[in-house]
């Protein structure tokens, strides 16, 4: 039993006798050669992969101030009286960075009218816009309170057109609501797809 013993025992000793004594070799024994992959800076002038000055120096999402410009512009929007007769234009400055930002001002602008006024689209959900080749494709959502009667529903149409067509970019509009082409808009009007100018 001794002998089983001390076999183990002398088994163990040289394994970790043997483990323990080797080390990693590094490249030509220098310890110096082994660089942290994070922080290891170029080495022999090899400068191609280092930011050059002035740039983003690693940070990452950092804009261009320039490219978050935002433009202001005077629009003209269209409202309504109590009577729901006629439409009344509406001078706004809105502010916008880009086409897609420009149209939503817009219908948003659409949507508030002034004391005394009546927007004939307050009550309607923007669920999506946008421009491409001359079209704005505007979807949106008509809650049971934003549907008008026959003739709200030809002033509501006429508002949205007078409002994006007063930009000569746009010839068309396709409107959709909740993401399909109705008919009508409201059930009393037909409505184009798209409509053009």
């Amino acid at each position: 039993m001794k002998k089983i013993w001390l076999s183990g025992l002398l088994a163990v000793l040289i394994i970790l006798a043997v483990g323990c004594g080797q080390k990693p070799e590094l490249g030509n024994g220098d310890s110096s050669s082994i660089q942290d992959p994070v922080t290891a800076a170029p080495q022999n002038g090899d400068s191609n992969n280092a930011a050059p000055d002035g740039e983003n120096n690693g940070q990452t999402g950092v804009t261009d101030p320039a490219a978050s410009e935002q433009t202001k512009t005077d629009i003209t929007v269209y409202f309504t009286d109590e009577d729901i007769m006629d439409l009344k234009p509406v001078q706004r400055e809105i502010t916008y960075a880009d086409d897609n930002s420009k149209y939503e001002a817009a219908f948003k602008a659409l949507q508030t009218a002034d004391s005394g006024w009546i927007s004939l689209w307050n009550k309607a959900v923007l669920n999506a816009l946008d421009f491409s080749e001359g079209q704005v494709v505007i979807d949106i959502s008509l809650p049971a309170e934003a549907r008008l009667g026959a003739g709200g529903e030809s002033l509501a149409i006429e508002a949205l057109k007078k409002t994006m067509f007063q930009f000569t970019e746009v010839d068309s509009i396709e409107l959709t609501v909740d993401g399909e082409q109705l008919e009508s808009l409201m059930g009393h009007v037909d409505l184009e797809h798209p409509i053009t100018r």
